[in-house]
């Protein structure tokens, strides 16, 4: 049986978005690739439109997850890549975020601003890992 554990420690800001800290124990381990904005032929999803790319990344990063017996309840550590990232990006990132891991505890995560990514239309990048007993 696999336990997961959302640690908040003391002395810590509680931030509701994420986790500091997760511990999984007596689980499987799935690694997720970066996800990004394509559909399943390979077209780009919301050129321009760091909601609309965030919000099929996630997606993508669902059907993967699906593919490997795990939902976003699973997920124990989350980075995120935004191109030339603003700080007014996190909202618009949070929100779309949100439905996703509505309801359970987030998963601890990282979000970094690069200065691009593998395609010049891709705005954000989405891996994760997940833990399923």
């Amino acid at each position: 049986m696999s336990t997961i554990e959302h640690l908040r420690p003391k002395g810590l800001f509680n931030n509701p978005a994420y986790s500091h800290a997760v511990v999984a124990s007596g689980a499987r381990t799935i690694y997720v690739s970066g996800q990004v904005s394509m559909d399943e032929n390979g077209a780009v999803v919301g050129v321009g439109d760091l909601a609309a790319q965030t919000t099929q990344a996630l997606r993508n990063l669902g059907l993967a997850l699906d593919a490997a017996g795990a939902t976003f309840a699973d997920v124990v550590k989350i980075t995120t890549y935004v191109v030339n990232y603003a700080p007014e990006h996190r909202a618009i990132i949070g929100k779309a975020r949100a439905p996703f891991f509505a309801g359970g505890e987030p998963p601890a995560s990282t979000l970094l601003g690069v200065s691009a990514l593998a395609v010049p239309d891709w705005l954000i990048e989405i891996e994760a890992v997940a833990m399923v007993g």
